[in-house]
C-alpha cells in the first residue's frame, strides 16, 4: 500500500515524474551505450568480406545514382518466408564497407542482397535495357543509356581514397593500380586479371559484361557491381559467432 501511495504522488506532480523519467533513461542509455566504448568493432568481420574492386565501386554509385535504391531493399530479414525466398539472412559483415549502406525499406522489386550470379550477364543487360523483355510484369524503367555512356575512370582513384577516410581498408597498392584494375575487370583477355584477383580475392571475376568489349561502359559497371552481391560469403561453411569466419 504504501509504494502506491508514492507511485501517485509521482503521478501527482510533473516535476518528480520528469525527474524519474529522466533517471530511468539516463541509467537504460548508459547500460547500452558505455559497453561499446570499450569495443574496438561492433561488426563480427567474417571471412570473404572485402572492399569493392574499383569497376565495382563505379558500378555500386551508377546504382544509387539511378535511385535504385529506392525500389529495391539489400538486405534479407532473418524470417523463415524472407529466408526460403532470397537465401541466408544478411550479416552486418557484408555492408560494412557500403557507405552509405543500401538496406532500404521498401520493394517494388526484388531483394538483391543475393542476387550476385542468380542470372547471366546477358539477363541483366537485357533486363537493364527492357525490363519487360525479361519480366513481363514489371514496372521499372529502362536503363538502355548505360550502353551508350562510358563508365568514368577519370576520377575513380579519388572515389577510392574518399572511401579510405571513411574507413575502407585499400592499400596503397589498390590505390595505385586503381585504373588498370578497372579496366581489367571488364576485359576478358587482360593480361593482369591475376594481379587484380591477388588484391581483391580469387572471387573476382573479369569478363566483358555488356556485350561490347572494346568499350568499359556504365552497363559493365553496373553489372559487375549486381554479379558480386551476395557472392563473397561461403554460407555453406559460415557459422555465426565461429572464430574461423573471424580475422
Amino acid at each position: 500500500m504504501s509504494l502506491w501511495k508514492h507511485h501517485v504522488k509521482l503521478e501527482r506532480h510533473s516535476l518528480l515524474l520528469v525527474i524519474g523519467i529522466v533517471l530511468v533513461v539516463s541509467v537504460g542509455g548508459l547500460v547500452e551505450i558505455a559497453p561499446l566504448f570499450w569495443l574496438k568493432s561492433t561488426i563480427e568481420k567474417v571471412e570473404g568480406v572485402r572492399p569493392y574492386t574499383p569497376l565495382e565501386l563505379a558500378g555500386r554509385d551508377i546504382y544509387i545514382r539511378e535511385g535504385c535504391y529506392t525500389c529495391h531493399s539489400q538486405m534479407i530479414r532473418p524470417l523463415r518466408d524472407e529466408v526460403e525466398r532470397y537465401g541466408h539472412y544478411s550479416l552486418a559483415a557484408e555492408s560494412m564497407y557500403d557507405h552509405p549502406f543500401q538496406w532500404g525499406s521498401k520493394r517494388t522489386g526484388p531483394d538483391l542482397a543475393r542476387v550476385g550470379g542468380k542470372y547471366s550477364d546477358g539477363w541483366h543487360r537485357d533486363h537493364l535495357m527492357d525490363p519487360r523483355s525479361v519480366v513481363p510484369e514489371s514496372v521499372m524503367p529502362p536503363y538502355a543509356f548505360l550502353v551508350q555512356r562510358d563508365a568514368s575512370i577519370r576520377d575513380i582513384r579519388a572515389k577510392m581514397k574518399t572511401m579510405t577516410a571513411l574507413g575502407v581498408p585499400y592499400t596503397q597498392e589498390q590505390l595505385d593500380t586503381a585504373e588498370a584494375d578497372f579496366e581489367a575487370q571488364a576485359d576478358p583477355f587482360s593480361m593482369t586479371a591475376g594481379d587484380l584477383r591477388k588484391r581483391y580475392g580469387a572471387k573476382v571475376v573479369n569478363r566483358d559484361f555488356d556485350g561490347d568489349p572494346e568499350r568499359v561502359t556504365e552497363m559493365d559497371a553496373l553489372i559487375a557491381y549486381l554479379q558480386m552481391l551476395g557472392t563473397l560469403v561461403d554460407f555453406s561453411t559460415y557459422e555465426a559467432g565461429d572464430p574461423a569466419n573471424q580475422r
